[in-house]
């Protein structure tokens, strides 16, 4: 079945590391290293990303059809050849919101049950 075919909601929930990588490439197209480093920073160090986990996810990305690996390359004077350039298929970005929906709502359900803090800090 072809990505456009199929439901997003086929692949929720998401891994957080599928999760991870797609919020990554949701502003553009990124090489692996990027990602990385871009999941370490959003997350402030708590998460980090290796190699090992990012290519093996990546290679599952592409064949769910989250993903393509890019034909556009920056200019070769200013990028390692060697690198793979990522980006989101569309079929990619519905799954991307589809998860954000789920987990807004599971979060609203966390609020409803005083599990998290309000804007006082208090819980």
């Amino acid at each position: 079945m072809k990505s456009t075919e199929r439901k997003p909601e086929s692949l929720l929930p998401l891994t957080p590391a599928v999760f991870h990588i797609l919020l990554a490439l949701v502003d553009g197209e990124k090489h692996g290293y990027a990602i990385m480093q871009e999941v370490t920073y959003r997350t402030e160090g708590k998460i980090r990303m290796g190699p090992g986990t990012l290519y093996g996810t990546i290679k599952r990305m592409l064949a769910d059809g989250l993903i393509v690996e890019s034909g556009e390359r920056p200019d070769a004077k200013l990028d390692d050849e060697r690198r793979r350039y990522y980006r989101l298929t569309d079929f990619g970005l519905r799954v991307t919101r589809a998860e954000a929906q789920r987990l807004a709502q599971l979060l609203q359900i966390a609020q409803s049950k005083h599990l998290l803090p309000d804007a006082g800090g208090a819980i």
